[in-house]
């Protein structure tokens, strides 16, 4: 079993920069894989960075995945926000390295103003 709360939403003008964080309940080294996920009004949830034992992959170019093992902490860095970044962000985890992810946060909510 692992708990995820996320934090470090919030509201920000377009063109600006938040840093929102997961701390993980066990050590995340010991996870397949943690993600950031996004939903957006009138999307669905999309993926928008993922860390696995083969790296890291960021789908959206002005986002940056990262983690610290010591503190059982896995980060989005998200730069040059835009309006359409606003959404609910997840993180998210696995055992395995493939399928489902078995364990989400709560979300925190991040709101990009024009």
């Amino acid at each position: 079993q692992v708990q995820l709360v996320e934090s470090g939403g919030g509201l920000v003008q377009a063109g600006g920069s938040l840093r929102l964080s997961c701390v993980a309940s066990r050590s995340i080294s010991s996870l397949a894989a943690v993600a950031w996920f996004r939903q957006t009004p009138g999307k669905q949830r999309e993926l928008v960075a993922a860390l696995t034992s083969a790296g890291s992959t960021n789908y959206v170019g002005r986002f940056t995945i990262s983690r610290d093992n010591a503190k059982n902490t896995v980060y989005l860095q998200m730069n040059s926000l835009k309006p359409e970044d606003t959404g609910v962000y997840y993180c998210a985890a696995r055992w395995g390295p493939s399928g489902p992810y078995n364990y989400w946060g709560q979300g925190t909510q991040v709101a990009v103003s024009s």
